[in-house]
């Protein structure tokens, strides 16, 4: 049974290749692009592995999925979509080596957008279409295993959900998992719709604005110039972009419930309240920011450059910075480098970083419902000592949170704390400095795009050594698949339990 899982998904994969290979034979006609034998050479190899699983498949005696299956076959799906997904790359010599292949393909389909990439204004339009393609897929995320999965097997339970990710309470959406996942496709596919229409009436011709609408709404960050959004120095653009990477870092369910009619659960959502303030707060802090860095004494020609002047266009990279960083797309505009902008900017950037948007949502980071609930149990912790025999409970929304799910949030920022600080201990061993090494490795396990230092938003990951590039693409896939999923199947006691 695994093996058509794979193969069904391998052939999506597949479908999308052939769907870039149609934007290759357009534009070969009109423009002289000379990928198409890349993608056609791609798509054929990936139909032929996912057909040939499927086919194996397809006579293996069905059995039931159980949770150790399902979260093998999510780890394993992310990564050979990534090695298949690298091939038009490679082929098409994009990239000449594997692993900046394979970084910059891990880094499309886990939404990190962090790029190793100097060339991107030479690319072809199917290289290009495909790069960002893969983001909104990945993005996409728990809808395409559903949708795949479900109508095929017509599963009852929630366990691929479960280990895709966190956010989504499918018990409480709809009996049948089938039909919400087809929901929320389409809720997906129309948000990504209306935002190609925004850009395509501003200063984007339609090739820009759908690709640009594919990596917002999937929170990625990949464009289809070097200079990212910055190359069409349009006011207009920044605050449209800015309002859909709010509106994509809202968790999904509660756009579900809004198109059943259910308004009271959006607007009496918690989280949603706390990222809207956050997010508010956050662009406060960094219009002070500005305002404080352009008085100083100290502060350089070259600093005072890349400032924003007056009030709206403090107010606009204020918001687009804060957006951009809060919900990990990491799109660059004209004059969004926070490392050129001084060092009072680098840790409030890392802290964004750090806590991205909300559960369910296509956004990476630690996410705002369990730094809400690590704060809301520190809080009790302090209520406990003066009431020692007070039964207190962390509550979200108006519910109690079970001890369990508690447990899980601080284990969870526990894990998230060791992993960066092994991961940037590493990539200092490989001759990257603490600044650079510490910013990709948070933007890498937070789904970002750009670091600190050598890796931040005027540079890219080019640079980094060969093994510091699998180990950022590791921590993508760790980051994105909420990192339980991953480190489970390092543990022996995984492979021992049957179930």
């Amino acid at each position: 049974m695994k093996s058509k899982i794979f193969g069904i998904l391998i052939l999506m994969e597949a479908v999308f290749m052939l769907l870039s290979s149609g934007v290759s034979l357009f534009y070969k006609h009109r423009c002289g692009d000379q990928d198409l034998e890349a993608l056609l050479y791609s798509t054929l190899i990936t139909f032929v592995i996912g057909a040939g699983l499927f086919l194996i498949g397809r006579r293996s005696p069905k059995t039931k999925l159980t949770r150790k299956d399902s979260f093998l076959i999510v780890a394993l799906v992310w990564v050979i979509f990534s090695f298949l997904g690298m091939l038009p790359f490679l082929f098409y010599g994009t990239t000449t080596t594997i692993e900046d292949a394979f970084f910059e393909t891990m880094s499309g389909f886990t939404t990190t957008g962090a790029s190793v990439l100097n060339n991107i204004n030479d690319q072809p339009h199917g290289i290009l279409f495909w790069r960002s393609i893969i983001q909104w897929l990945g993005g996409l995320g728990i809808v395409v295993f559903s949708f795949a999965l479900i109508p095929v097997y017509e599963l009852k339970n929630t366990q691929i959900f479960s280990a895709e990710v966190t956010g989504l309470d499918v018990d409480k959406l709809r009996p049948k998992i089938g039909d919400t996942a087809r929901r929320l496709l389409v809720i997906y596919m129309l948000i990504t719709a209306l935002c190609t229409f925004c850009y395509w009436i501003g200063p984007m011709n339609f090739f820009d604005a759908i690709c640009h609408a594919m990596t917002t709404i999937a929170t990625g960050g990949y464009g289809t110039h070097q200079n990212n959004l910055a190359y069409f120095n349009s006011p207009y653009i920044e605050y449209m972009c800015s309002f859909f990477m709010f509106i994509a870092g809202v968790n999904f369910s509660l756009y579900y419930y809004l198109s059943i009619g259910k308004r009271k659960v959006f607007y009496r959502n918690e989280e949603l309240r706390w990222y809207t303030c956050f997010t508010l707060a956050a662009v406060a802090v960094f219009a002070g920011l500005f305002y404080y860095t352009r008085y100083q004494m100290s502060t350089t020609p070259e600093q005072l450059a890349s400032l924003p002047e007056g009030f709206e266009d403090t107010f606009r990279t204020s918001l687009f910075q804060v957006t951009s960083l809060l919900t990990s797309t990491g799109f660059q505009a004209s004059n969004y480098d926070y490392v050129a902008w001084g060092q009072v900017f680098w840790m409030p950037t890392l802290i964004i970083l750090f806590i991205g948007a909300c559960a369910g949502s296509t956004s990476g980071g630690f996410k705002v419902i369990r730094m809400l609930v690590c704060l809301k149990d520190a809080k009790n912790e302090f209520k406990q000592q003066l009431h020692p025999r007070a039964v207190i409970p962390v509550r979200l929304s108006g519910y109690v949170l079970p001890e369990n799910k508690v447990l899980r949030a601080l284990a969870f920022l526990f894990l998230y704390l060791v992993i960066i600080v092994i991961g940037t201990c590493l990539l200092t061993m490989m001759g990257l400095d603490m600044d650079s090494a510490l910013g990709s490795c948070i933007t890498s396990l937070s789904n970002a795009g750009p670091g600190l230092g050598s890796t931040g938003p005027a540079s890219n990951f080019s640079a980094v050594p060969a093994f510091g590039k699998w180990l950022l693409s590791f921590l993508m896939l760790v980051g994105r698949l909420e990192i339980f999923t991953v480190l489970f199947l390092f543990m022996p006691d995984f492979w021992r339990e049957k179930a």
